[in-house]
């Protein structure tokens, strides 16, 4: 009997983790809707739904490698899930199968990815809609991380557009801010992103400023308006 209790409280906790994955909450502390998102890196069903003030959304991915969520604005749905948003809309569905249209502020994780660690970060690369933060929850990995200021209302005029900040890529499509060729070097747009969120993903070799670890099997918290 013992030993049957003892196998138990060693081995369970394994079995559920291995048969549960990864979990993320997604929590909406916006003063309004936000309709978010979440694409993996395998083929799965589509992704999305409504969360009013207040709400959250568990995900659960048993081997995914790579995840984004983002959060949706100015959204309207049909009885079948289709429509279409202001900002991070994808393709019309209320369940994406893609990553929405920018200007999209991105939670983006490498789930027990390259060297055996979970690799996270927050990205403006697809430009800035709604104010987010990271947080892992288990695993004793506390590093959160965070865009939390409304870069909207600071947008350069050059980056403008309704509901949301452009990433400089995305306007000029230049090498420069795209860094297709060559060495790659922030710019002063990238600037604008990093002064206001220096945890975030600004441009395209910003990694080691921008990317975080935490052990294998961490479970996250992603938080829109923290």
């Amino acid at each position: 009997m013992s030993f049957l209790k003892s196998f138990f409280a060693i081995f369970m906790p394994l079995l559920f983790i291995h048969s549960h994955g990864i979990m993320i909450t997604v929590q909406n502390n916006c003063p309004y809707t936000v309709w978010p998102a979440a694409v993996s890196g395998k083929a799965v069903a589509g992704q999305g739904r409504r969360l009013d003030r207040g709400q959250t959304w568990t995900l659960l991915y048993p081997s995914t490698k790579l995840v984004k969520i983002w959060a949706r604005t100015n959204c309207t749905f049909d009885s079948s899930g289709k429509g279409k948003c202001l900002t991070g809309d994808c393709g019309g569905l209320l369940e994406c199968k893609e990553l929405g249209a920018a200007p999209v502020t991105v939670a983006e994780y490498g789930l027990n990815d390259f060297a055996r660690k979970d690799y996270f970060d927050i990205s403006v690369m697809h430009g800035f809609n709604v104010p987010i933060s990271l947080t892992p929850t288990s695993n004793g990995c506390n590093k959160s991380i965070r865009c939390a200021r409304d870069l909207t209302a600071e947008c350069p005029n050059v980056l403008r557009t309704p509901g949301g900040c452009h990433n400089p890529c995305t306007v000029y499509k230049t090498n420069e801010y795209c860094c297709g060729v060559g060495r790659c070097q922030p710019t002063n747009l990238s600037r604008f992103f990093k002064i206001r969120c220096k945890d975030a993903f600004t441009y395209p070799e910003d990694d080691p400023t921008s990317t975080f670890t935490c052990p294998p099997g961490t479970n996250y918290r992603v938080e829109f308006c923290p």
